[in-house]
Formats: structure tokens, C-alpha cells, sequence
């Protein structure tokens, strides 16, 4: 099959009912049929979405309008029977899930993340693509990371549709404004209400972005674009190549905690730009649009960024010492208050990210653990253990800035594991073995081995709680008192409550539906002392009787350790020192 050129127009005639229209030209078809196909998930978001779904009223028609047949064939599939030399494919796509990895279109703007927009030729990837944005009239811009053609009005150019994949377009009436930093032109457009000031945030972001270059040593960008949704509670973000879709509530620019947390999360995605967008794992390129893209390190390139994003903002001083270490004692705490970190390790967290991660149920906290959190506590681990093993001459960074140059600029091509362990041996001078290895185990490292390197420890503040606990939690619906997670190996699973159970009363006493009189009565009851309960299960009345068994709950801070020698303390400030500093 031999096929010219691949045009799209997008247009707008209902988005007040969330639709978009799709025209895609065909030209130079020389094949008796043709297959067209929708992305079942799109980069940087490990879920298949199933994209095809909200494809409607597909039709085709040469250019003098006479009717071309096709045929589904697939869920993702579209088989053109004997199309003309030009072809038009017309179809309708409905978006409205708010989200950075989704389409969105109502009357104010239209959100198109391309892999949920864009059909594309089977077996034909890496043909060119063009795209035109029909603006409605009162619509006035158009943001997207896409090449503009200079001779076409409101019209795109991709190389290829992994970089259209990769490049999502926001259009509407957004707020946009223009800064340089690490001499390369950014944009910043801001979609929906907040009050926010833009100076502020070109002259924070710029540090950020120069922070993070001279971590890298090169920005790889001629252009880069933020787009901000602002919504009244939301937090998340997408990497692109040369942009990233960001989601934030739109109270967050008016409170310094909120306010940090954005810069964190810019932080975070801008770091993607080097590492998971051209350093990568080897399975995560060229792509397989229609089936899952297995690897094992996500721990790695989701995980060490998760640890920079806050680290960043430490080294731009957005964060005092405290606050920072707060930030890492996160990580901590998320992973080993969850029993599923004695049963799922990072790289098992990585691979099975499809179905488990971006899937969560009622029993997750007790299977799973989140390859983000446990992955920021390696890296931890190994930018410590690096900067002592070396006394300061080398860290987490100069290993990163190498495996980019060696897998990127030298070689262009993705890396396994064992590539980036023998790498970043071999740059360090030092062997990483059990850190390496604690990524495929379920056993915990020695933390404060490792912390009290740099002067730090490592304190749990609930260590000697004699507690008792039931290890459930509940919340309030409809006026009843409901068991929606059950703790592992706790009191309730071992003797029997389950989720989705009515709590009605305990040792005879009615609930209240907020639980308050529960937890006064776990404060008058010890380690070992019986209640029973009343439930109602799938509409059935049962008494079960709970045993009360100590609460393991952590609570850890990450302070600076007493008896820290003098080597120890002067290694601990540069593991924490300002950029400025430097």
C-alpha cells in the first residue's frame, strides 16, 4: 500500500452537547482495502482506555462524495473496502471526562488529547500528519506543542503520530502568556477561572526549569508548553515532549501550601521531559498503541522524579529544610503504612501498573503499593549512598545526566534495568546492588543505615503506641455508618467484617453515622479487649465479635540525627543545599 499524506480537520458545530468533529484526507491510496485504527491508551498513562468508544457516524466518501464502504472489524477498527485514491473519513468524537489523559469539549473550550482524537493508518505510524482547527467564532486560540504551518491558517504539521500522540491541543479562549527561561520560549496557557499572578509564576517556573537543565547539563526544547486546567479540586498531570497538561484546583495560587504543591507538580512533569520522554526503558518506544507497553521501571522513571519534584523545589528554596524533609517522610509513610508493601515490590508495582494502579478497589491498600512512592525512597537512598560513598563528589545526578547522554544523545534508544544499574555503578564508582535488589523485594532496606550517612535519621513517632485498633475504615452514607477498606491481618479481617458492611450498633450501643462514638469508645478499650458488633450484610442482621489488636500505624519524620559526626553533618548540607549555593 503506498499512501501520500494524512490531513486532519477538526471542527466544533455541537460542543455544547461535548462533541468534536474529525475530517481525515487520505491522499495516494493505492491498496483495495485500508485499516484505520484508534489508540486504546495514550503515552505516559499506563490504563487501556478503550479511545474507540467514543468514535461515532464514521463514514467515508471519495472526493467527488460517492460513498466508500466500510467495515468494522475490531473494537479499535475501521476497514476502508476499496477507497479512492482521495479519501475523506468523517466522524464524531464525544469528550467529556475531565482529565489530562482524556478529551473535554463543552461551550467554553475543547480539551483534545490527540490519542483519543486521531485515527490512524495500520502499519503506517510514521507518516506525516497535518491537522487544521476550524475555530468557532467566539473561540480565539489554539495551544498545542504541534509545528505550525506559517502558510495555513489555525494548521499543524507532525512528523509522525507518535509525535501527534504526543501532542495534545487545547483551544478556546485560554489565558496565555509567554517567558524565557534556560534561553528557550515557554508559554503558559491557563484554562478556566482563578486569580492568579503571572509573574510570579514565570519568574518561579523559570527557576525550576533552570534548576532542572543544569541538573541535565542541555534542554532539548526550541518551545515548551504548560497548559493549566484550573478546576475547584483537582491534582494531577501528563508529560508530552515538548509540553505537559496540568490540572490544579483553582484556590491553590492564594495559599503557600497549594501554591507549592503546583510548583512541585510543574516540577515534576518538566523533569519528564528528559527522563521518560527521551531517557527511557526500553518498552516504552516506538509504541504499541493498541495493547499494553510492559516494563519494570516505572520505579525508576516516575519514581526518581517523584523524588526531584520536591527535591527541586528544596534546591530553588520554595521549601525550608523542614518542609522538605516533611515532603520525604511522604513517601514513607504511604508506602509502609500500606500491608500491601509486604506484598508487592516496586518493579512488580511497574509492570503490573495496567491493572493495578491506575485500577484501585476496596482491597488495594493490602496487594499494592504505588511505584511513585517507593520509587522516590530508592532514590532517596541512592543519591545518598552515592553523595557518601563518594564524599561528595558525586550524586544521583551526574548518573542521570550520564545514562541521558549515553541512551539518548549517543545511542537514541531505551534502556533495560541492568544497563541503568551497571551505568550508574560505573559513574558513581560504587556498588548498588541492594539498592537495585530492594526494588524487586518486598523486604525493607535499613533506612537509617543509609540515612544517618548525611547526618539524618529516620523516627517513627508512633513507636511504642499501645493503641488498640479495629484496622477499618468507614465513612458516613446515607445515614448509615459503611465499611469500605479492611486492613490486613488487623482485628476486622481477622475476625470478620467486611467492606460495604452496615455498622448498627456495638456492645448494644446504636452508632451514630459519623462513627464518633466508636472511636471514644477504642479510647476507653485495651490491646486484647472483645466488641461486638452489630452489621447488616447484603441486608441480613449478624453479631460478630472483634478482637482488638495493637495499631500498627508509623508516623515518620526524617530529622537530623544528634550524634552525627562532623563529616556526616557537612555531607547532609549538601545533600540539601540551595541551588544558590552551589
Amino acid at each position: 500500500m503506498s499512501l501520500e499524506k494524512i490531513d486532519f480537520v477538526v471542527s466544533f458545530k455541537e460542543p455544547k452537547a461535548h462533541y468534536v468533529e474529525v475530517e481525515m484526507t487520505l491522499v495516494g491510496l493505492t491498496a483495495g482495502a485500508v485499516d484505520l485504527k484508534m489508540p486504546a491508551w495514550t503515552p505516559g498513562s499506563y490504563l487501556i482506555r478503550e479511545f474507540a468508544r467514543h468514535v461515532e457516524q464514521l463514514t467515508a466518501s471519495d472526493e467527488h462524495h460517492r460513498r466508500i464502504d466500510v467495515e468494522k472489524t475490531e473494537k479499535n477498527t475501521w476497514r476502508l473496502i476499496n477507497p479512492s485514491n482521495t479519501t475523506i473519513v468523517r466522524y464524531k468524537i464525544y469528550g467529556f471526562e475531565r482529565s489530562v489523559r482524556t478529551n473535554f469539549i463543552d461551550e467554553s473550550h475543547a480539551f483534545l488529547s490527540s490519542a483519543a482524537t486521531f485515527l490512524y493508518v495500520a502499519q503506517h505510524l510514521h507518516l506525516p500528519a497535518t491537522v487544521k482547527v476550524m475555530l468557532p467564532e467566539n473561540w480565539s486560540k489554539i495551544s498545542t506543542g504541534l509545528i505550525p504551518l506559517p502558510d495555513q491558517k489555525n494548521t499543524y504539521c507532525a512528523e509522525n503520530f507518535d509525535i501527534l500522540y504526543d501532542s495534545p491541543l487545547e483551544i478556546g479562549n485560554q489565558d496565555t502568556w509567554t517567558f524565557d527561561a534556560a534561553g528557550i520560549p515557554h508559554e503558559f496557557a491557563m484554562v478556566g477561572t482563578a486569580e492568579y499572578d503571572k509573574e510570579r509564576l514565570s519568574k518561579d517556573i523559570r527557576k525550576i526549569v533552570e534548576v532542572e537543565t543544569e541538573i541535565w547539563g542541555t534542554n532539548p526544547n526550541d518551545y515548551y508548553l504548560f497548559i493549566t486546567h484550573n478546576y475547584q479540586n483537582a491534582h494531577g498531570g501528563l508529560e508530552h515532549l515538548n509540553s505537559t497538561v496540568l490540572a490544579t484546583s483553582r484556590d491553590n495560587y492564594q495559599s503557600t501550601s497549594g501554591y507549592t504543591n503546583f510548583l512541585s507538580l510543574i516540577a515534576h512533569e518538566y523533569f519528564h521531559l528528559w527522563h521518560v520522554k527521551r531517557l527511557r526503558p526500553d518498552a516504552l518506544g516506538p509504541f504499541d498503541y493498541e495493547q499494553e507497553n510492559y516494563t519494570r521501571l516505572l520505579w525508576i522513571f516516575e519514581g526518581f522524579t517523584a523524588y526531584y519534584d520536591n527535591l527541586i523545589i528544596r534546591r530553588c528554596g520554595f521549601f525550608n529544610e523542614e518542609e522538605y524533609l516533611a515532603a520525604l517522610a511522604t513517601d514513607f509513610n504511604v508506602v509502609l503504612n500500606r500491608p500491601g508493601h509486604q506484598v508487592q515490590s516496586a518493579a512488580q508495582a511497574s509492570f503490573d501498573a495496567w491493572i493495578k494502579h491506575y485500577r484501585p478497589d476496596e482491597n488495594s491498600p493490602n496487594t499494592s503499593i504505588s511505584y511513585y512512592n517507593k520509587g522516590a525512597m530508592l532514590a532517596a537512598i541512592l543519591d545518598i549512598y552515592i553523595l557518601a560513598m563518594t564524599d561528595g563528589r558525586k550524586r544521583l545526578d551526574q548518573v542521570l545526566q550520564a545514562a541521558y547522554n549515553q541512551y539518548y544523545i549517543i545511542e537514541n534508544r531505551g534502556v533495560a534495568e541492568t544497563e541503568f544499574q551497571e551505568l550508574a555503578e560505573q559513574v558513581s564508582g560504587v556498588s548498588l546492588h541492594a539498592i537495585f535488589t530492594a526494588a524487586h523485594d518486598t523486604e525493607d532496606l535499613d533506612y537509617n543505615a543509609y540515612f544517618n550517612l548525611v547526618g539524618y535519621q529516620l523516627i517513627d513517632d508512633n513507636a511504642g503506641n499501645t493503641a488498640p485498633s479495629i484496622g477499618m475504615k468507614c465513612i458516613s452514607q446515607d445515614g448509615r455508618l459503611i465499611v469500605k477498606s479492611v486492613e490486613r491481618d488487623s482485628a476486622a479481617w481477622e475476625d470478620g467484617l467486611n467492606v460495604d458492611d452496615e455498622i448498627i450498633a456495638f456492645d448494644r450501643l446504636r452508632v451514630d453515622p459519623d462513627g464518633r462514638e466508636l472511636d471514644a469508645l477504642l479510647k476507653r478499650r485495651q490491646v486484647g479487649d472483645h466488641i461486638e458488633f452489630l452489621i447488616s450484610r447484603d441486608g441480613l442482621i449478624r453479631e460478630i465479635p472483634v478482637r482488638l489488636k495493637p495499631n500498627r500505624k508509623t508516623s515518620y519524620s526524617i530529622e537530623r540525627n544528634p550524634a552525627a559526626t562532623a563529616a556526616e553533618k557537612r555531607l547532609g548540607q549538601l545533600w540539601l543545599s540551595l541551588n544558590e549555593t552551589k
